[in-house]
C-alpha cells in the first residue's frame, strides 16, 4: 500500500545566509534571506510524498495568514492534511546557515497539537503502513499517536529530535528510532535504532553495519535529517529491507545537502533512483 501518516510541526521558516556564526554578543550581517514553510513533520511529509508514498499529515497552525500559505503548499504537493487551528500563532523558526553549510536554528513552537487532535486523526493512522513521529510536538501527542498505532498494528518510526527523555511506555511502542549521534541518550539499550551520522552515513545498531553517505559538497544541511526520515519511511512501507531503505534514504539526504533551504532541498524520487542506481553499480 505504501501509505505514511506523519504527525509533527509546521510553521514559517526564515533562512539567513551568513559568512560565519556569531561570537559573544556581536551582530552578524546576513548575505541573503528567504522564507518558506518548514518544521520537521512538514519536511518529512513532503519527503515521503516525493519518495512515492501516499501521505497524510497532522499539525497545528494559528489563525494567521501564514497558515494559508502552508495549505497551498500541501495542496500543490498533493498531501492529505489536517491542520488543527489554535489561538497561538503558527510556529516560527529563524535558521542561520554559514558558508560551510552548517546551521543554527532558533524556534518558537507556537500553535501546539493536543490529544484530541490525534484522536480525530485515528482513521489516517489506522490506514497507514507507517506512522512517522518527531519530538517537535508535546510528549502526550506522541504518546497518544503511538497508542493508536499500536492498537491498529501500525509500525511507528520516531525521530527523537529535539532530544528529550522518552517514557518507557512510548519506547516499547516504537519500531524504529532515528536519532543523530547527539540524540542517542536514553536509547543505549535499544537495538531498533538507526543513528544518522551526517557525512559518515548512518549506523544500523542491530547489525553494527555502517551505510556510507553519498559523497557531496554540503551547501546547507538544514532538513537533511527530515529528508532521510521521509525517504526511509516510504522505502520501508514499499517493502525494502532496513538496509536497502537506509541506503536509499542516505542518497536522498545526500542530494538535499547540496541545495539551499529545507523543503526546497527535498529531491524527487527519480533523482534519488538515478543516483541510487549509480551508487549500487559501484558497490
Amino acid at each position: 500500500m505504501n501509505k505514511i501518516a506523519v504527525i509533527g510541526l509546521v510553521g514559517e521558516s526564515v533562512f539567513l545566509a551568513v559568512e560565519r556564526f556569531h561570537r559573544g554578543g556581536e551582530t552578524v550581517e546576513a548575505d541573503s534571506m528567504h522564507t518558506q514553510p518548514g518544521g520537521k513533520g512538514f519536511n518529512q511529509a513532503v519527503a515521503a510524498k516525493r519518495a512515492g508514498a501516499s501521505v497524510s499529515f497532522l499539525a497545528a497552525v494559528g489563525g494567521d495568514a501564514y497558515a494559508l500559505q502552508i495549505r497551498r503548499f500541501l495542496d500543490a504537493e498533493k498531501i492529505a492534511y489536517s491542520l488543527a487551528e489554535k489561538k497561538d500563532r503558527t510556529a516560527y523558526a529563524a535558521i542561520l546557515t554559514d558558508r560551510q553549510g552548517s546551521n543554527r536554528v532558533t524556534e518558537y513552537t507556537g500553535a501546539r497539537l493536543e490529544r484530541e487532535d490525534v484522536a480525530a486523526f485515528e482513521g489516517e493512522i489506522a490506514a497507514a503502513d507507517i506512522l512517522l513521529l518527531s519530538n517537535e510536538v508535546p510528549p502526550e501527542v506522541n504518546e497518544c499517536a503511538a497508542e493508536l498505532a499500536y492498537k491498529h498494528g501500525v509500525r511507528v518510526i520516531l525521530n527523537p529530535a529535539p532530544a528529550r527523555p522518552l517514557s518507557a511506555s512510548l519506547k516499547e511502542k516504537i519500531c524504529l528510532f532515528t536519532p543523530n549521534e547527539f540524540e542517542t541518550q536514553g536509547l543505549e539499550d535499544c537495538k531498533n535504532v538507526i543513528v544518522t551520522l551526517g557525512e559518515k552515513g548512518c549506523l544500523i545498531r542491530e547489525t553494527g553495519e555502517n551505510i556510507p553517505a553519498v559523497k557531496a559538497k554540503a551547501v546547507d544541511t538544514t532538513g537533511a535529517g527530515d529528508v532521510f526520515n521521509g525517504y526511509l519511511a516510504a522505502a520501508l512501507a514499499s517493502g525494502k529491507s532496513l538496509r536497502e531503505a537506509a541506503a536509499f534514504a542516505n542518497v536522498a539526504s545526500g542530494i538535499a545537502v547540496t541545495r539551499k533551504g529545507a523543503v526546497t532541498s527535498v529531491p524527487l524520487y527519480k533523482e534519488v533512483m538515478n543516483l541510487y542506481g549509480s551508487q549500487s553499480e559501484r558497490t
